[in-house]
């Protein structure tokens, strides 16, 4: 199973996608929406379902302030045992072979509310594909610590994605992954 999570605004475009039987999902985390759009490309480019990380403590633009080292985000980051809770409804991935995981990046790595996904969750047998995005901060070792909190999941290497990305970049890199599926 393959899981994206990302984010990105979804152009009007219908798009169509051969999964040669294979069921996609792509969740993500977005703070400030650049991720969510970035995801919304992914979905519609693969047409996989379609799965918001939402805390149940949302961010504020304050909790966002990364100079501010006592902002909540700050604090988060520095705590590798912190683990946000998610307010969005649970999902069930086990019918899911794919799986797109993108968020943003944070202090160069994913945010923890990832970590309380990933940790709550059996991915055996799942196909990974994380994603992120930073305005300059590349993926890093934030992918394989992500690996980390699953067993027997196979994950592919992440990637940046752009905030301004196009639905055509996004199925150009998914078509790249040797997936068995072609996103247009």
């Amino acid at each position: 199973m393959i899981i994206f999570v990302a984010a990105l605004m979804v152009s009007a475009a219908v798009y169509s996608a051969d999964l040669n039987g294979k069921k996609v999902l792509t969740v993500y985390f977005s703070a400030t929406n650049t991720t969510e759009g970035i995801a919304e490309l992914i979905s519609a480019g693969t047409g996989s379902d379609l799965y918001e990380i939402i805390p149940a403590d949302p961010y504020t633009s304050e909790d966002l302030d990364w100079h501010n080292s006592r902002s909540r985000t700050s604090i988060e980051m520095k705590d590798r045992a912190a683990r946000p809770a998610i307010a969005s409804p649970d999902i069930d991935i086990k019918s899911y072979d794919i799986i797109f995981i993108g968020y943003p990046i944070w202090w160069y790595q994913a945010p923890r509310i990832i970590s309380t996904f990933l940790e709550s969750h059996d991915f055996s047998g799942k196909t990974i594909v994380p994603f992120c995005t930073s305005r300059s901060s590349g993926i890093g070792s934030s992918a394989k610590n992500l690996e980390r909190l699953t067993q027997n999941a196979t994950w592919l290497s992440g990637r940046r994605i752009s905030g301004n990305a196009s639905g055509s970049d996004i199925a150009e890199w998914i078509n790249s992954l040797n997936l068995g599926i072609t996103a247009e």
